[in-house]
């Protein structure tokens, strides 16, 4: 968040009142009667101040999050398919609207309402993207006064900003949560069942805004009004039978959004997606002790990275750079990290014997 000069003085003039009172507190036991007096004579004014000041420093945040809320929520509206219920954030004036590639499935017909209405419109998918779970679809009929939402920068995130997450978390539409951005540049891998496409996902923006099913499509945003990410999974806690861990979300940051967005608006479908790949089918190996080893090769894609550098079927990959390769998963997310054109090595087995052999990652 960027700093909000009319607000700050006024926050660290609470801390500041608070501080002296404690001060004032330590002295007064070291004078005598009268400077006792005139010590918790400064103490009550002190106190009286610092009480003044909270309120208004509160009433300040408070009508931020109230400002947002009116600026951006129109912006945002509900998804729903034949099965699916999500969320989805308008992106531009012609009815374009943003979601999750796992929100609309297989699916190329849908009914949007707007934050503003309880009328169902129709919709059709436009392109979806699994790779990066993200997709468009756009209204039939746009309405009249359709407010597209602002996209922040990315780069701007930083980790303690305030942000609400706004969607409809188990149907409940238009509802809005807070938290702050709890970490940047995550990288997630998706579950490939129940819903989910199985991307592997980098520089995800981690939240402790809440986000339940529902949420997914829908908008982190700062209290600058703009969008940062769009919420799109929660992380799930072994401990609690495969429930959500309290407090841990994540959203496709809004930079990859407008990247990917901007090129289905404009081209229909991503035609530049920036993501490497080795250009291969794998699938994960154990050992006798039933631990995963590294990824065997099941297919090369013709004229990929791997045809390139020589990989053949059976090649066991074990090491991606300086990365140690052990799964399927393991592979993604050292992929995810790396761009397209990129030199880089592979180190694999073949007949029991380990090679390096140098590789330009592809596109996926």
């Amino acid at each position: 968040m960027e700093a909000h000069p009319l607000r700050a003085p006024r926050r660290a003039a609470v801390l500041l009142c608070g501080l002296l009172g404690v001060l004032g507190v330590l002295l007064a036991g070291c004078t005598s009667d009268g400077g006792a007096a005139g010590g918790r004579a400064e103490r009550t004014g002190e106190r009286t101040t610092a009480r003044a000041a909270a309120p208004v420093a509160a009433g300040d945040l408070q009508s931020d999050y109230q400002k947002v809320i009116r600026d951006v929520l129109p912006s945002v509206v509900q998804i729903q398919g034949r099965e699916e219920l999500g969320s989805g954030v308008v992106y531009d004036d012609k009815g374009h609207i943003v979601t999750n590639a796992h929100v609309v499935g297989d699916q190329r017909d849908f009914r949007v309402t707007t934050a503003n209405s309880e009328e169902r419109l129709t919709a059709r998918l436009v392109f979806s993207y699994p790779q990066q779970d993200l997709a468009v679809v756009r209204l039939d009929q746009p309405p009249q006064g359709l407010r597209p939402a602002v996209f922040g920068d990315s780069a701007k995130v930083e980790v303690g900003q305030i942000v609400l997450a706004m969607g409809s978390p188990l149907g409940l539409s238009s509802s809005v949560t807070q938290g702050i951005v709890s970490a940047t540049g995550r990288t997630v891998t998706e579950p490939s069942g129940g819903g989910g496409t199985g991307a592997t996902i980098a520089n995800m923006v981690q939240t402790s805004a809440a986000i339940n099913p529902g949420n997914s499509g829908g908008a982190l945003v700062n209290l600058d009004g703009q969008v940062i990410g769009i919420p799109t999974l929660a992380a799930t806690d072994p401990g609690l039978g495969e429930g959500a861990a309290p407090g841990i979300g994540f959203a496709i940051p809004a930079s990859m959004v407008r990247t990917v967005a901007d090129q289905i608006v404009r081209d229909g479908r991503v035609t530049d997606s920036g993501r490497a790949a080795l250009g291969i089918t794998g699938r994960t190996v154990v050992d006798r002790a039933y631990q995963p080893i590294g990824v065997a090769v099941v297919e090369v894609r013709d004229g990929g990275a791997a045809d390139r550098a020589g990989l053949e079927p059976a090649d066991v990959i074990v090491r991606l750079g300086d990365t140690d390769i052990t799964t399927i998963t393991s592979l993604q997310e050292a992929l995810a990290e790396l761009r397209p054109g990129r030199r880089t090595t592979v180190t694999y087995t073949r007949d029991g014997a380990e090679k390096t052999v140098d590789v330009t990652l592809g596109e996926q």
